[in-house]
């Protein structure tokens, strides 16, 4: 099988938590769309829930919206200087969250979980459930009201078009069932999927297909960052980070310094760049991601998504979140 057994291969968000993957597939049921939910399959409202683990964000009109560990989902209307603990239908790990806009969005994880809000955030419905399937999803993009994907574990992409009511499995390649860790849009309306065992895969009809691009090593790659020129950079494991100028014909590897595993970036006005990842290691460039300096924050947490606000970047993952100041 590749990319390893499965009892050796990893969920990339899940890396904080030391989740392993299940020894056996087993039977996979029906999805399930239970509307009335058990007393018990809430998440708990916890006070502690800003500090809890965070694996994901979303910033739209003014409010952020974070998902993590034991269901929980966060509203911050102050740039994450306080949360809201939000009403959520499970407790399964949530791995990523996506709003259309203030009000619309879904959240993936766990149990092969998908969940929807319709009043930006603060009450939640659960509109897939499988989790039998022993197959979690690791995030989730819309390209409108309607149109969406959620990727996860051994290739498992599902789509829908009637904004989550129901959701079909697609596949990218074949056979191929290496974990699908990140997608993420362009611009320019391309779709890039970042993937186990140094697999990058491009969509340039929506998702209804896909093509594999030439990668530049065999690590798993858990984020790409589209840039505004057009360039892409693509990072994962062991601080590896690559850069494309061509939509992924060709890569060149970029000194990083560190060989912390690298999660999450953003791009930032001025040229500049910044990608966070685990054991508190930090990259930033002011040369369009040409090159980075790289530093490791005293706390030495891992972070694995991280937001742009004005002045200052959030960075989310072990602990909950931190405010890192970046220079105007």
């Amino acid at each position: 099988m590749p990319g390893g057994s499965l009892a050796s291969r990893r969920f990339p968000r899940c890396a904080l938590c030391g989740c392993a993957l299940a020894a056996s597939l087993g039977f996979v049921a029906a999805a399930s769309v239970d509307k009335d939910v058990a007393a018990g399959e809430w998440a708990w409202k916890a006070p502690l829930a800003p500090r809890s683990l965070l694996l994901d964000v979303a910033a739209r009109n003014g409010r952020l919206v974070a998902v993590g560990e034991r269901g929980h989902i966060l509203v911050s209307r102050d740039g994450g200087g306080s949360w809201t603990q939000a009403d959520v239908p499970t407790r399964a790990l949530l791995t990523g969250v996506f709003m259309h806009d203030g009000q619309l969005g879904w959240a993936v994880g766990h149990d092969e979980v998908v969940v929807r809000t319709r009043d930006g955030g603060l009450t939640w419905e659960r509109v897939y459930y499988s989790p039998e399937g022993e197959k979690p999803l690791l995030d989730v993009w819309f390209a409108d009201a309607r149109r969406g994907l959620a990727v996860g574990a051994y290739g498992e992409l599902l789509a829908t078009s009637d904004g989550g009511d129901t959701w079909e499995p697609r596949r990218v390649s074949g056979d191929d069932d290496f974990h699908l860790n990140h997608i993420v849009a362009a611009a320019d309306g391309a779709l890039y999927l970042a993937a186990e065992a140094g697999h990058l895969y491009r969509s340039l009809d929506g998702g209804e297909s896909w093509e594999a691009l030439a990668s530049p090593y065999n690590g798993s790659f858990f984020g790409v960052l589209p840039l505004a020129d057009g360039t892409l950079l693509a990072f994962g494991l062991r601080g590896h980070l690559y850069r494309s100028e061509d939509g992924g014909a060709t890569w060149t590897r970029l000194e990083t310094g560190t060989e912390a595993t690298l999660m999450a970036g953003v791009e930032l006005a001025g040229g500049r760049v910044v990608i966070a990842g685990l054991a508190g290691a930090v990259l930033r460039s002011a040369d369009g991601g040409r090159s980075f300096r790289g530093e490791v924050l005293e706390d030495r947490r891992g972070r694995v998504a991280v937001v742009a606000l004005e002045g200052s970047l959030l960075l989310l993952g072990e602990g909950g979140s931190r405010r890192l100041e970046v220079a105007p």
